[in-house]
């Protein structure tokens, strides 16, 4: 579990016992984080799997989706799977949302955000890109979990893009170019056109390489 968040001393921040300080403390008791990584990764496909037949194309979606995804994805991992966090966060010098207010942001996430950007279903491509790369920015910005909060946006812009008709994004030049993903997400709330490029950059690389 590398490039771990830094937190204050707080229940949620408690590692597996014999991980030396590098797996939180689960259910399972794994204490190898190259072990964790590909636990999460396996629950994470199966659920993206069953989601894309469970969401429909005029599904609009909302925090009580995303808190109800967590916890399918990781309750039988973690004990907080699927609650917002309690504790205050940041990744290197950038601070996330104070836990206090993620409550109260993720409901004005419902109301103006994902309301107003979701479902996808008919839209073309300039503006699904668009409301991909704000519904992405808010969410990474207020990083409501504990844990998952990357991989869970991208699920839900994988599911925004399936019900627009399109393949899966392709994130690989995201994580290429970490440095310009970053930039883009603290830009976001002003300025949405770097996140809104780098989703055009990602649809149009997977519809590439989609054999349909």
């Amino acid at each position: 579990m590398s490039d771990r968040y830094d937190t204050s001393d707080h229940p949620e921040t408690r590692f597996e016992p014999g991980s030396g300080g590098r797996v939180l403390a689960n259910k399972l008791g794994v204490t190898d984080p190259e072990e964790m990584d590909a636990i999460e990764l396996d629950l994470l496909v199966q659920l993206h799997d069953a989601l894309i037949d469970e969401v429909t194309a005029d599904q609009g979606f909302s925090s009580t989706d995303l808190c109800e995804w967590h916890r399918r994805w990781l309750g039988n991992v973690y004990p907080w799977a699927g609650r917002y966090r309690t504790l205050n966060m940041a990744k290197g010098e950038h601070l996330f949302a104070a836990s206090a207010r993620v409550p109260r942001l993720m409901d004005v996430l419902d109301r103006e955000v994902l309301s107003a950007h979701t479902p996808c279903e008919h839209m073309p491509e300039e503006r699904l890109a668009a409301a991909i790369a704000t519904v992405h920015v808010e969410l990474i910005l207020i990083h409501p979990f504990r844990e998952g909060n990357g991989r869970l946006s991208r699920l839900l812009a994988n599911l925004m893009a399936l019900q627009a008709g399109r393949p899966n994004l392709d994130f690989g030049p995201w994580d290429r170019d970490k440095p310009a993903y970053f930039a883009a997400i603290q830009a976001g709330l002003d300025d949405p056109g770097p996140m809104t490029e780098l989703v055009t950059r990602a649809l149009c690389v997977s519809a590439a390489g989609d054999p349909s």
